[in-house]
């Protein structure tokens, strides 16, 4: 059996561990639908870059702890609650201040040059749907549900909601999911391909983390270009894209992973990869 080895997030809110080169993040606030808060978020900022850096992990799986996966903001905190400080903010702080909370958050998960996952066992919402979107893939119980949110506490969107809702479902239905903040339940996030998979409830977690764990066991170096690749295929040309996948490709060829892979194809068992 796998040991599991316990990351210190600095607080009970987000918890995080990592078994068989899986760093399995996990929101902790399941009384308040995993919202985000103030020791939460900035927990979570620091794990993305913390393992995405961490040699030992192959893969990051960020999922909720009870029945959803995070519901967003803080809303009676956007009220009254409001933090002091931030309310004796310019107009240009205050968007300086949000855009370099978003630059470590969503734009540090799209950037991390390993496969991310996250895993609903519930609702993603506003600001939790957008950490979901920027994983490579969603894996959602039966009983998860989405919404845009933002429709109904009155605000535009943050944390490039806009920019990934288009990218994974198109621009009328992007516009459709932001303009009614309708329930979106896991079935049709599916159909739309908004989900990758959908599974029973009770066996989220078993088959969220077996994804993971088989990636995590992948090349590493080609996984990596992979990413790059994709990532590229959103908004290079295709003769661009193209001629930087076959440059990635010949440098694969030159790692000890491929050799070993196709030594593991010819002797017919499984490769060992090492990241070299």
């Amino acid at each position: 059996m796998a040991t599991e080895i316990t990351i210190d997030t600095g607080t009970n809110e987000l918890l995080c561990a990592i078994r068989d080169r899986v760093a399995i993040i996990t929101l902790n606030r399941p009384e308040a639908r995993n919202s985000l808060s103030d020791h939460l978020t900035p927990a979570l900022r620091t794990m993305i870059r913390t393992c995405g850096e961490n040699p030992d992990v192959g893969v990051l799986l960020i999922t909720g702890a009870g029945t959803a996966f995070c519901s967003g903001g803080d809303v009676k905190g956007m009220g009254a609650n409001r933090d002091k400080k931030k309310q004796d903010m310019s107009y240009d702080e205050k968007v300086a201040d949000l855009q370099e909370r978003q630059r470590l958050l969503t734009g540090a998960l799209v950037s991390v040059r390993k496969p991310t996952i996250a895993a609903l066992p519930g609702p993603a919402a506003g600001a939790g749907l957008a950490i979901a979107m920027a994983c490579d893939i969603r894996i959602a119980a039966e009983s998860a549900f989405v919404s845009t949110g933002y429709l109904r506490v009155g605000l535009s969107g943050d944390y490039g909601i806009a920019w990934l809702l288009t990218r994974l479902v198109g621009t009328a239905r992007a516009r459709e999911l932001m303009f009614t903040a309708d329930k979106v339940d896991a079935a049709r996030c599916e159909r739309i391909g908004l989900f990758n998979r959908v599974v029973p409830d009770a066996k989220l977690q078993e088959e969220a983390f077996a994804v993971a764990k088989s990636m995590a066991e992948g090349p590493t170096i080609a996984l990596r270009y992979m990413k790059d690749n994709l990532d590229e295929a959103l908004t290079f040309d295709f003769a661009t894209a193209r001629d930087h996948e076959a440059e990635r490709l010949i440098r694969t060829t030159m790692t000890a992973d491929h050799r070993e892979a196709v030594q593991a194809f010819i002797e017919k068992r499984k490769a060992v990869f090492k990241g070299k």
